[in-house]
């Protein structure tokens, strides 16, 4: 079966359950096989011409006039939709389903009694955040770690410097993507949003899910054990 990933999460996910996408974007970090541009970019003439079975997309992380020039083709185009750690079981069977794979049992996650706020930024120049509409703040959630809400219905939020100084939470946590946060932001985020406990996370495991989600939230609970 020929399968286009275009989504980072799903790539990663099929080569756990051992099977080779045909092709996946530039951001699948997998140099071995075929890209076909970006997420948000993908070249859709190279991926008509590779005339595979199925194109896996997800909604928040692809574009819908993307998915509908694929389908315009009549290539086939799962959508998947992740916006939640509950999510994950039944989209991965979802795409299972089609793919031949297995069934993606997760561990049974209660969300934990709250124990801390974080402010969780994404983006610098300019500064965004997540809300708590976004997969990663239901996986902190899981962790007793609720995200700091800006007064914004955006699920990405936009922040401005006066914006940090009035941030309202214990913790900062500093991800790796998609903003590549480093220890070298730590003092920069400290003076800027007076908060002394700023901890560098991994991205991927915040926000990627599917096959890495049970380690996911075990890496992290064991990194932010220490409230």
């Amino acid at each position: 079966m020929k399968i286009v990933s275009l989504v980072p999460s799903v790539t990663e996910t099929l080569l756990a359950w051992n099977i080779e996408p045909t092709a996946c974007t530039r951001f699948c970090e997998q140099p071995s096989l075929r890209h076909v541009g970006g997420t948000k970019d993908p070249d859709i003439a190279s991926i008509v011409a590779l005339r595979p079975d199925l194109v896996v997309v997800d909604r928040e992380e692809n574009r819908k006039e993307d998915a509908d020039a694929l389908i315009a083709q009549g290539i086939t185009v799962c959508d998947l939709h992740v916006v939640s750690v509950h999510d994950v079981s039944r989209e991965m069977q979802r795409l299972s389903d089609l793919v031949g794979g297995p069934t993606l049992e997760l561990s049974e996650r209660v969300e934990q009694e709250l124990r801390s706020i974080a402010f969780v930024p994404i983006w610098r120049r300019p500064w965004m955040t997540i809300s708590e509409k976004t997969y990663g703040a239901t996986l902190l959630r899981c962790l007793g770690i609720e995200v700091f809400q800006p007064d914004s219905p955006d699920a990405y939020p936009t922040l401005s410097d006066d914006d940090l100084a009035g941030i309202a939470a214990q913790m900062v946590l500093l991800p790796t993507e998609p903003y590549v946060f480093s220890e070298r932001h730590i003092a920069e985020v400290q003076e800027r949003t007076g908060i002394s406990d700023v901890r560098i996370i991994d991205g991927k495991d915040l926000f990627w899910w599917g096959a890495r989600t049970n380690d996911a939230l075990a890496r992290l609970g064991k990194d932010l054990a220490r409230l």
